[in-house]
C-alpha cells in the first residue's frame, strides 16, 4: 500500500484484540506487532527478552537476581531496571517500526507512544461472560478461574496504561473508535474499523 497506515489497538482481556488486528493485518496487507515488539525492543537495549516478557505490559520494577542470561546487569544499580526503562526501550521500538511503514500495534500503550503521529486508535471491548468464554475455551480454565484470571490482566493493563501515560486505560474519548467484539465478530469488527478509517481519511 502507498498509504502510510498505523493502527493501534487497545483491547480489553480476552475480548479477541489480537484476533481483530490479524484480519485487519491480512486484509491491508500490513505487519501486525504485539509480541514482536519485546523481541524488537531487547534487541534495541541489549537486554535478554526473558526481561521484557517478563515485564510486559507491567509497570513493576524487576530485580537480575530472579532472572537469568540476562546482559548489561553492570549498568544498573542496585541490580535491577527500573520499569520506565523497559517502557522507553519498547516505545523506542514501536516509534522506529511506525517511522519505517505501515503497521498495526496491539497494546503497549502505542496510541499515546505514537500521539503525535497520524493513527487510527481502536480499542475492543467485550461483556465479560463473552471473554470469560473465550479464555475458557483458549485455556481450559473454569468459567470461576477465567474470570479471576481476566480481572488480575486487566488490573495490570490499567496500571501499566495509567502509570506510564498519565491518562485512563479504556476511557472512551482516547479512542477514535470503540467496538464490542461480541456484536460482529472478528471478522466483523475488522471490517467495521476498514470501513471507518477510510471514511475518516486514515486508510
Amino acid at each position: 500500500m502507498d498509504k502510510h497506515i498505523i493502527i493501534n489497538i487497545g483491547r480489553q482481556f480476552g475480548a479477541g484484540g489480537k484476533g481483530v488486528a490479524d484480519v485487519l493485518g491480512e486484509r491491508l496487507g500490513i505487519p501486525v506487532y504485539d509480541n514482536e515488539l519485546l523481541q524488537k525492543a531487547a534487541e534495541e537495549s541489549g537486554f535478554s527478552p526473558a526481561i521484557f516478557k517478563k515485564s510486559d505490559e507491567k509497570r513493576h520494577l524487576w530485580r537480575f537476581g530472579a532472572l537469568f542470561g540476562l546482559s548489561r546487569a553492570s549498568s544498573y544499580a542496585p541490580s535491577a531496571i527500573d520499569g520506565t526503562e523497559l517502557f522507553k526501550f519498547q516505545s523506542q521500538a514501536i516509534r522506529d517500526i511506525a517511522r519505517k511503514g505501515s503497521a498495526i500495534f496491539v497494546g503497549r500503550a502505542s496510541d499515546y507512544v505514537l500521539r503525535d503521529m497520524e493513527c487510527l486508535d481502536v480499542f475492543i471491548c467485550a461483556p465479560m461472560e463473552e471473554r470469560v468464554k473465550r479464555v475458557c475455551e483458549r485455556t481450559g480454565m473454569t468459567a470461576e478461574e477465567a474470570e479471576k484470571f481476566i480481572t488480575r490482566k486487566e488490573k495490570a493493563r490499567s496500571d501499566y496504561y495509567n502509570f506510564f501515560t498519565f491518562g485512563n486505560w479504556g476511557v472512551a474519548s482516547n479512542y477514535d473508535l470503540c467496538l464490542d467484539s461480541s456484536l460482529l465478530g472478528l471478522e466483523g469488527a475488522a471490517e467495521v474499523i476498514i470501513d471507518f478509517g477510510r471514511r475518516a481519511g486514515l486508510l
